[in-house]
C-alpha cells in the first residue's frame, strides 16, 4: 500500500514520518522497515522549521487508496467538556456597530426626507390654490363691480347739455352720441324761446330736410349743417331758432335743436325729430333709423314722452312730402305709429282739441 520512490536514507525524512505517525497514536501497514523504526522508537522532538524551512523538503510521496480514516498533518483530540472563547477585535466590532447604525441613521433620514418632500409639496399646493381662488375673487369683483356701475351709468339720465365730464358726447347706447348746442356751433343770433313744452308728451312727428338734402355722414358734415339750417330759420324765415327739437345723421347720431324744453316751430304738443336728408330720394341707414328709436325709448324711459306716445309722419298732418317716401315706409311698421290724417282716419291730434292749423305754428 505503500511506495518509498527514494532510496537513500534522509534523516530529516524519517523524523517526520515517525512524528506523523506518533501523532496518530497507532501504526499504519507501511514498509518493514518504517514499522520497525516506528515500532521500536519513542517520540522524538521534531524540528520546528521541518515544514517552514524550504531548504528542507519531504523526499517521498505517499499515496493512498482504499483507505478510510486518514489524517495528514497535526490533528489534536480532547477527551471531556469544551469551552470556546471566541475575542473579536474592538475595531472590527465598533465599525460593526457604526455600519448598523448608518443603516438605521439613512433609513431614517430618508423616511424625514419623504416626509419633508410631501410637506413641501402639500404648501405649494396649497398656495397655488389660495392664489386661484383669490385671482379668481378680484376677477368676479371687478366683473360685478363694472357691470352695475354700467347700469348705474345707463340707468342716470342722459342730459342734453354741457355737464358731462370732460367735455365728451353723451351715449344713447350702441355709439348713438349726443352732439350738443355748443358742440355743433349754435348761433348766438337764436332769440330765446317762449313756449315750452308739457310733458310727457303725447306726440312724436317725423319729417326730413329735404330740398335735396345729402345725407351728412360725420360730425364735421352734420354740424354745418345743422348750422346752415339754423341760419336758414332765422334769416330767411324769421324763426327764433332751428325748427325741430332734434335732428338725426346718416350715422345714427343726435344732434340737438330745441330740445326736450321748448316747442318745436310745427306743434306745441309734439316731440319733433327730423332725419337730416332728403329721403324722397335716399334711403335712411339702419344706424340712423335705429338712433331715433334709441332717442324715443329714453324718453319714454326719463318720462319725457307718454308712455303711449302716438308718432306721426309730417305729411299727415298737412299737405307735404315730409319725411320723405323711404322714411314713412320704416316708420309706418313701428309700434307707436299712429295712422290719422288721412281718408276715413281722424285728424291727427283732435282727441287733443288740436286743429290743422296746430300743426303749423311757426313758432
Amino acid at each position: 500500500m505503500y511506495e518509498q520512490n527514494s532510496t537513500e536514507s534522509n534523516p530529516f525524512t524519517n523524523a517526520a514520518e515517525a512524528a506523523l505517525w506518533t501523532l496518530q497514536g497507532r501504526q499504519g501497514s507501511g514498509p518493514a522497515n518504517s514499522s520497525a523504526r516506528l515500532a521500536n522508537a519513542s517520540p522524538a522532538a521534531i524540528p520546528q522549521n521541518i515544514f517552514t524551512n524550504p531548504a528542507i523538503q519531504p523526499s517521498s510521496v505517499i499515496n493512498l487508496s482504499n483507505s478510510t480514516d486518514v489524517v495528514i498533518g497535526p490533528m489534536t483530540q480532547y477527551q471531556g467538556p469544551v469551552t470556546i472563547y471566541q475575542y473579536m477585535d474592538a475595531t472590527v466590532e465598533a465599525r460593526s456597530v457604526q455600519a448598523g447604525a448608518g443603516i438605521t441613521s439613512s433609513r431614517s433620514s430618508n423616511t424625514t426626507n419623504v416626509k419633508q418632500r410631501l410637506t413641501r409639496n402639500s404648501l405649494l399646493l396649497i398656495t397655488l390654490i389660495v392664489l386661484v381662488v383669490v385671482t379668481a375673487s378680484v376677477i368676479l369683483y371687478v366683473e360685478l363691480s363694472r357691470h352695475r356701475g354700467a347700469r348705474a351709468e345707463g340707468d342716470r339720465p342722459i342730459y342734453f347739455g354741457n355737464n358731462y365730464d370732460h367735455d365728451t358726447f353723451p351715449n344713447l347706447g350702441n355709439g348713438h352720441l349726443i352732439i350738443d348746442r355748443d358742440q355743433w356751433g349754435a348761433s348766438e343770433r337764436a332769440r330765446p324761446l317762449t313756449v315750452p313744452l308739457r310733458k310727457p308728451i303725447p306726440y312724436v312727428l317725423i319729417t326730413h330736410i329735404g330740398v335735396q338734402s345729402i345725407p351728412c355722414v360725420n360730425v364735421y358734415k352734420c354740424s354745418i349743417k345743422m348750422r346752415t339750417i339754423q341760419d336758414s330759420a332765422i334769416a330767411e324765415k324769421n324763426l327764433p331758432d332751428i325748427q325741430s327739437n332734434f335732428y338725426v345723421s346718416d350715422e345714427g347720431n343726435v344732434y340737438v335743436g330745441r330740445g326736450w324744453d321748448w316747442a318745436n316751430t310745427y306743434a306745441n304738443d309734439t316731440l319733433a325729430i327730423t332725419f337730416m336728408g332728403d329721403y324722397g330720394r335716399y334711403e335712411p341707414s339702419k344706424k340712423q333709423l335705429e338712433g331715433v328709436q334709441f332717442l324715443l325709448a329714453h324718453a319714454v324711459a326719463n318720462k319725457q314722452l307718454d308712455v303711449g306716445y302716438k308718432l306721426v309722419a309730417h305729411n299727415q298732418t298737412r299737405p307735404s312730402k315730409s319725411p320723405g317716401a323711404n322714411v314713412y315706409r320704416e316708420i309706418s311698421k313701428w309700434p307707436h305709429f299712429y295712422l290719422c290724417g288721412t281718408e276715413n282716419t281722424p285728424k291727427c291730434g283732435i282727441e287733443l282739441g288740436m286743429s290743422p292749423s296746430s300743426w303749423d305754428s311757426k313758432m
